[in-house]
C-alpha cells in the first residue's frame, strides 16, 4: 500500500490528464530516464500525443516546487528520491523537458519493459490510478450531497423568514391593539 500511495503522489495533472513523468517513472521501474525515453523514442508510434507528451517549459516550471517537496518527503520516508537530478547529475541541460505519460501511455510501456520490475510497478501504478478515480468518484458523490445539503438549507431559509415575518406581523399587531386598549379615553363618561 506504501508504494501505491508513492505512486499516487507522484501523479501529477498537466493539461486536464494524469500523468507520471518520465523520470518517477524511470525511478519506479529502477532504470535510468534516458533508457526509457530511448526505449519510447525507439518505439514512438505506440505513443501518439494522448499518451505522451513533452512539457513545456512553463509546465515544468511549475512542477519544481511540487516535485522538490516530493522528493524531500519520500527521502525521509521512503529512502525514494527522484531521477530529475540522480540520473542526470551535472550532465542533463536545463533545458531538457520531461514527458509527461499518461495512463494509457503507461499501459503501452508495459509491453515494452519486460523485466520483473517493470511488471510489478505496472500493476502497481494501474492500481494506483484505479484508486484516484474511485476516490473522485466518491468526492463527486459528496459535491452532490453538500450541494443537495446547501438547496435544503436555502429552502429552510426561506420557511424560516416567512415564519420570522409572521411573527413579527402578529407581534406588530398585538402591540398596535395593547396601544389601541391603552389609550386615554376622550369624551363623556358616566358614573
Amino acid at each position: 500500500m506504501q508504494i501505491i500511495r508513492s505512486i499516487q503522489n507522484r501523479i501529477y495533472t498537466i493539461r486536464g490528464e494524469r500523468v507520471l513523468l518520465d523520470f518517477d517513472l524511470a525511478l519506479l521501474y529502477e532504470v535510468e530516464t534516458r533508457v526509457l525515453n530511448q526505449t519510447v523514442k525507439r518505439n514512438n508510434k505506440r505513443f501518439p500525443a494522448d499518451f505522451m507528451f513533452q512539457l513545456t517549459k512553463e509546465e515544468k516550471l511549475l512542477l519544481i516546487p511540487q516535485i522538490e517537496a516530493l522528493n524531500n518527503n519520500n527521502q525521509s520516508t521512503t529512502g525514494m528520491s527522484s531521477q530529475f537530478v540522480m540520473t542526470y547529475p551535472g550532465k542533463r541541460p536545463k533545458t531538457a523537458l520531461p514527458y509527461a505519460f499518461t495512463e494509457q501511455g503507461i499501459a503501452m510501456l508495459s509491453g515494452l519493459l519486460n523485466s520483473e520490475k517493470a511488471i510489478q510497478m505496472n500493476i502497481a501504478i494501474m492500481r494506483a490510478f484505479v484508486e484516484i478515480r474511485r476516490i473522485l468518484l466518491e468526492q463527486g458523490d459528496i459535491k452532490e450531497q453538500l450541494k443537495q445539503l446547501q438547496q435544503h438549507i436555502t429552502e429552510h431559509d426561506v420557511q424560516l423568514s416567512s415564519i420570522y415575518d409572521a411573527i413579527e406581523n402578529l407581534l406588530d399587531e398585538k402591540a398596535a391593539q395593547q396601544k389601541w386598549n391603552a389609550r386615554e379615553r376622550i369624551g363623556f363618561n358616566r358614573p
